[in-house]
């Protein structure tokens, strides 16, 4: 669908006076003000993060002290403790931070993550049963667990003491848990609300090991305390990022410090992972996570069980985490080859069953789809119609669901009104998860949902995709200079995308076809007929068949740099591009 273009508008000069907001480059400026940024503080916490600053004190949430105590009682008494996370990359580092810092600390620990398919979404009653059969004592789930209220409370009949740690949305009804360190549920006094499941899960640790330290520990598995605590961090870092949470505030920070530490990661398996990427990148960031750490990691889950991505992150040896690194990457190659063939019968079925254009929220249901699949499905097919879509796969006698969002449906809300139709369900505002009670109530499940799309998209309407764009540049204006001055922005996520250029009127110089499927694109782009030419790259996309030499395009553009023999230079990777009549 064609994006609208839309230009920011310059919002008023910031007073530079102070001698930090002087320094700075005038683009520069002009971001941090777009941004919200106006002052030398915000300014200076933003650029360049400190991490005794801006990382916050745990005990800042209500329930910090109640969770910590309960699990130093479970440590000094040796207490079975469980560790249930989720199946993706979040819910996994979540797990893997907790257990690495509670067996450091001696504790006796288990860890559980549910099959997606036979386990479903957080926790269960069937699961509860059978950690109560293993002796739990304490569980601590991970990403997960403010929905399962009935579940905690069949828990608590056990004696089974349940802490949650989570950030999904909040229901109405809150779980009688033990302790709840969420940092959107009501009255929390915790002063930041971007944290993933894994931020979250770091919190405790964090709570654990300044406990561990005020009882007269100097060191912890060999190192002092904080070297313990930051070697967490590149745990913090994948989780945020795959779970696509606003990298602003604490999260940046954890965000920022996290990728310094997966640069030199001590974990075998991430060590093992990253090789199985054929990476070339100098320096990890939040892309390397983005499309070569986080899908594999979430492919253990999709293809087979997350369990074993837990275990590659837990892995001590080399020996242990070779074969599980290969496995998982086989699990990703079938996940990529398994989402391009049912996207295609997905986008079949929208087409013969739906009205695109007036239905307001669409509907594919395939018997025998993995449910591992299904939400990647769903995030395709949202943004090739603009509209909200739940794809269902089969799970046993019953429907898994996936769904995806526009920003003006609340998926997960919506759910909430259609909730007699379904056995459990979670998410976020454009994301969501759930298992449908029955097969039976498909139909009726669908028309519920659908007059509620109807309802709400009558009163926030859904309008074509928006392309934010923070300025225009010349590109004879472009140089190494302010390359390297935008890169103080990084991480780049949600809440922070990365910054987005238009040029107008440029001249194509050349237009070629890259790869061995030339399914890429280069473009050499110059301002005018005396301007200095410049590289230009669209990947996955056959744009150089459109584009010929001597036409003038208008282009939006990210600014970048790319590396070849030992030589650095400029490269723009095109966002969008529109010939000019």
């Amino acid at each position: 669908m064609e994006k609208v273009w839309t230009v920011s508008t310059p919002p008023a000069a910031t007073d530079t006076t102070d001698g930090y907001l002087a320094t700075l480059h005038p683009l520069v400026q002009q971001l941090l003000r777009s941004r919200g940024m106006h002052t030398a503080e915000s300014a200076e916490k933003f650029l360049t993060p400190r991490y005794d600053r801006d990382v916050h004190n745990p005990f800042l949430f209500r329930d910090m002290r109640r969770a910590v105590d309960r699990v130093w009682l479970a440590i000094a008494s040796q207490d079975l403790i469980i560790v249930h996370g989720d199946y993706d990359a979040d819910g996994v580092c979540g797990a893997a931070i907790l257990c690495t810092t509670l067996r450091a600390l001696g504790a006796n620990v288990e860890s559980f993550l549910p099959h997606r398919e036979h386990d479903g979404y957080g926790l269960n009653k069937k699961t509860v049963d059978t950690l109560h059969e293993r002796g739990a004592r304490l569980i601590i789930t991970c990403d997960c667990g403010v929905s399962n209220g009935a579940e905690i409370a069949h828990a608590n009949t056990y004696g089974i003491d349940v802490i949650i740690t989570d950030h999904h949305q909040v229901p109405p009804i809150i779980p009688e848990a033990f302790a709840i360190l969420h940092p959107k549920v009501d009255g929390e006094t915790y002063p930041d609300q971007t944290l993933s499941g894994g931020g979250v899960a770091f919190k405790l640790a964090q709570g654990l090991l300044a406990e561990h330290r005020a009882r007269g520990n100097q060191t912890i598995a060999g190192m002092p305390h904080e070297g313990f605590e930051k070697w967490l961090l590149d745990l913090v870092a994948i989780s945020s990022v795959a779970d696509m949470v606003p990298l602003l505030h604490e999260t940046r920070a954890l965000t920022r410090f996290g990728l310094v530490v997966l640069n030199k990661t001590r974990r075998i398996g991430l060590q093992k992972l990253l090789e199985t990427t054929g990476r070339k990148e100098r320096t990890m960031d939040t892309t390397t996570i983005g499309f070569k750490i986080a899908p594999r990691i979430n492919a253990a889950g999709r293809m087979d069980h997350a369990s074993e991505a837990l275990a590659l992150l837990m892995s001590e040896t080399e020996e242990e985490a070779q074969p599980i690194a290969e496995r998982i990457h086989s699990y990703n190659t079938l996940r990529q080859k398994l989402t391009e063939e049912l996207t295609k019968r997905g986008r079949e079925l929208v087409r013969t069953t739906h009205d695109t254009e007036n239905d307001p929220i669409l509907f594919v249901r395939g018997d025998g789809w993995s449910p591992g699949v299904i939400g990647l499905i769903a995030s395709r097919l949202k943004d090739d119609y603009n509209k909200p879509v739940i794809v269902l796969g089969q799970a046993g006698d019953s429907y898994v669901g996936s769904g995806r969002s526009v920003e003006t449906f609340h998926i997960t809300n919506a759910l909430h009104e259609v909730a007699p139709y379904l056995l459990k369900f979670g998410g976020h505002p454009q994301a969501c998860g759930f298992t449908l009670k029955s097969r039976d109530v498909y139909d009726e499940f669908c028309a519920a949902l659908t007059e509620v799309a109807k309802r709400r998209l009558v009163e926030s309407p859904t309008a074509p995709p928006i392309l934010e764009i923070d300025a225009e540049l010349n590109l004879d204006t472009i140089d190494t200079r302010l390359v390297q001055v935008l890169e103080q922005f990084a991480p780049f996520g949600i809440g922070n995308n990365e910054p987005t250029f238009v040029a107008r009127g440029v001249i194509v110089v050349e237009s070629l076809g890259m790869g061995s499927t030339q399914n890429h694109t280069r473009l050499t782009l110059q301002q005018s007929d005396r301007g200095r030419p410049m590289k230009f790259v669209a990947f996955f996309s056959k744009l150089w068949q459109r584009v010929e030499r001597g036409m003038r395009v208008d282009v939006v553009f990210q600014l970048g740099t790319n590396e070849w023999n030992g030589r650095q230079e400029i490269e723009c990777k095109i966002i969008d591009l529109k010939p000019l009549v």
